[in-house]
């Protein structure tokens, strides 16, 4: 667990928030394996003081040809001299953290708001002692998105990071943030979606890194407002990704999706999704859409939860965990949950677990499809409902070509 306070706002405006986390987190303590919420994963890689896995030195681009504003981090840290300039984007203002003069307002507020009812201890870290990060102000609708690219160059590179999203009334931006910066990373995004503005967002890990890593995301969404996120994770160790997200406003919608492609044949993986959804006011609409394919004794976890408080009427709540497991070695692992309090709402929940579908492998197979095209064929079919919650289409299909691009090589 890194120690390194060097972040200008460990002694700038920051540093009061920063204290205040720094407290929490010693009066929480880190994860355990008798936590509930860490019950089916063992957090010690992601607090340990050394990170277990080297990473890979090599860059590995993911949407290199993409027309976006480019933001480059190098082993967690901002590099601006590889990244296109800060004010290329009409209606984003986009300034590093340390010198965003609205951030001391508004850094950690949500994500220490998201420490009930359940703590989350690797937030309050991250809040702590995060080393850069970005801030967007966002009060316009730019054609282009912004992409943050992380790279590393140190094997024992062991980043924290956080970004902070502001979302004024009817803007609308998409933030795509791919790579892998060192061989443990912490994550952090906080965005605050004002009425009837709209946030994307769009992550994605690359293939082969044998690395850790935790991502969350904490999130509060107003009137008529909506948030999508979709994450793509592809071969890798341990990931732990944990969002927190409440509809504050009526109308409100918030989706949230992810794909994981895991296979266990060079090492262990394991793949953990928390999800946490507050619906806190009128007519809001949910949709948790979480696939995995998993083999060669990978393990999937995923914890997902709806909480409908007093007085949220014509909630309208969806939750679907689903696996596809391509041996008998491998493994999902879910404990979906709703809490209700309102009493006109429609809330559902769902979780499956199976194999290949030998009758639609058959019938492939009986058409001239080879057996491993045919699989190809059915595992992209199966993930392709968590794809579909990327909205901007050209996005989506770039997206679904890496998908099949990675499983047609491990096919052969």
């Amino acid at each position: 667990m890194s120690d390194d306070l060097s972040f200008a706002g460990g002694s700038g405006a920051l540093a009061p928030a920063r204290a205040e986390a720094e407290a929490r987190l010693a009066a929480m303590g880190l994860p355990g394996r008798r936590d509930e919420y860490w019950r089916f994963t063992r957090p010690e890689a992601l607090t340990g003081a050394v990170a277990p896995f080297p990473a890979h030195a090599e860059d590995s681009p993911f949407f290199d040809d993409l027309d976006a504003l480019n933001l480059v981090f190098v082993d967690g840290r901002l590099d601006a001299a590889a990244s296109d300039p800060l004010d290329g984007l009409d209606g984003v203002a986009i300034t590093p953290l340390a010198a965003t003069p609205w951030a001391a307002g508004f850094y950690g507020t949500l994500e220490q708001m998201g420490q009930a009812p359940v703590a989350r201890p690797l937030a309050a870290l991250n809040t702590a002692r995060a080393q850069d990060g970005i801030a967007l102000h966002v009060t316009g609708r730019p054609a282009r998105p912004i992409h943050i690219i992380h790279r590393r160059r140190a094997d024992d590179a062991d980043p924290i990071w956080h970004h902070l999203i502001r979302m004024e009334a009817g803007a609308e931006l998409t933030v795509i943030e791919t790579g892998l910066a060192g061989a443990r990373q912490n994550g952090l995004i906080e965005a605050d979606v004002a009425a009837g503005a709209r946030l994307h967002l769009i992550s994605a890990r690359p293939a082969g890194e044998p690395a850790v890593a935790v991502s969350q995301l904490f999130a509060r969404v107003a009137e008529a407002a909506a948030l999508k996120s979709f994450a793509l994770s592809v071969d890798g160790r341990l990931a732990r990704h944990e969002a927190q997200v409440e509809l504050a406003g009526d109308d409100a919608l918030v989706h949230l999706a992810g794909a994981v492609l895991g296979d266990g044949a060079t090492g262990p993986f394991h793949h953990d999704d928390t999800v946490f959804i507050t619906h806190g006011a009128l007519r809001g609409e949910s949709r948790q859409v979480f696939k995995k394919v998993l083999k060669n004794g990978a393990t999937g976890v995923f914890q997902g939860k709806i909480l409908v408080r007093p007085g949220a009427q014509k909630t309208d709540g969806y939750q679907i965990s689903q696996s596809l497991l391509l041996d008998g070695d491998s493994q999902f692992l879910a404990k979906p949950e709703l809490e209700i309090y309102a009493d006109d709402v429609k809330c559902s929940h769902g979780s499956t677990t199976g194999a290949i579908d030998e009758t639609a492998l058959f019938y492939l197979r009986s058409r001239g499809v080879p057996a491993d095209r045919a699989v190809v064929l059915l595992v992209l079919s199966f993930l392709a409902d968590a794809l579909a919650e990327v909205e901007d289409e050209g996005l989506r299909e770039a997206l679904a070509v890496r998908l099949e691009d990675w499983l047609t090589r491990e096919a052969r």
